[in-house]
């Protein structure tokens, strides 16, 4: 008798050559991938409470087949920020590599920016804790420490002002963000002014700077701001 029980979407059929070692890789592949995309969606809306059976239906896989690729929450919320975590721990280091602290300082923050421009959830390592996933928790604190270790030399060239502090940067990517969305396609460079701008708002008189970007095109960001007066998300109008 033929079972009635609806297969998830990463079941093979029984006897489908999908069930051959190529056909499982890749079965494997697309599973992992549809269930990190799930969460990074869900963990973005709703926050790193959400559960192991809500992140399964919305990746549309069985919750055995998603304890298969991650046994736990922890392994979970590592895989989908291991590799945002690494880039801005990645940044920092090469920062406190640079013999000039102040232009390390300069470049980290531009890095930074731009590695939000080209993936808007990046700031979630900089903004979020990780409790449960203790070699995140790990990695996230390394690269703070490594962080208010680049202010500290940064303020001893006498480049960078006394008064900026670790907070500062959550508030420039909390303003980048904004710009970022506002401006989308029709001025997608214009982040780089804001940086520039708040670069020489960091720095003491007389401070080395790289040129200030041009200001986007008048009619480009006439655009953007027609799409924010628009009704619905950002990505629909």
């Amino acid at each position: 008798m033929i079972s009635a029980r609806p297969l998830h979407a990463d079941e093979p059929a029984p006897g489908s050559d999908q069930q051959s070692g190529h056909g499982l890789r890749a079965d494997a592949e697309r599973n992992r991938g549809r269930i990190l995309a799930a969460a990074r969606r869900l963990f973005a809306r709703e926050g790193l409470g959400v559960s192991m059976a809500a992140v399964a239906r919305e990746a549309g896989v069985g919750k055995a087949t998603l304890s298969r690729r991650f046994a736990t929450r922890e392994d979970l919320i590592t895989a989908v920020f291991a590799d945002r975590m690494d880039a801005y721990a990645t940044a920092v280091a090469d920062a406190l590599a640079d013999p000039d602290p102040w232009h390390g300082f300069v470049d980290y923050v531009q890095a930074v920016c731009a590695m939000q421009a080209a993936d808007r959830g990046f700031a979630d390592v900089l903004t979020m804790t990780f409790p449960t996933a203790k070699a995140l928790e790990v990695r996230r604190a390394q690269a703070y420490g490594d962080f208010l270790e680049l202010i500290t030399r940064a303020k001893a060239t006498g480049h960078l002002r006394e008064d900026f502090t670790d907070r500062d940067l959550p508030i420039l990517l909390m303003a980048n963000a904004g710009v970022i969305a506002a401006t989308g396609d029709t001025a997608p460079d214009a982040w780089r002014r804001l940086v520039g701008h708040m670069l020489r708002s960091y720095a003491t008189p007389g401070a080395p700077l790289p040129p200030l970007p041009d200001a986007p095109h008048p009619r480009a960001l006439y655009r953007a701001m027609i799409r924010l007066t628009r009704p619905g998300p950002p990505d629909q109008r």
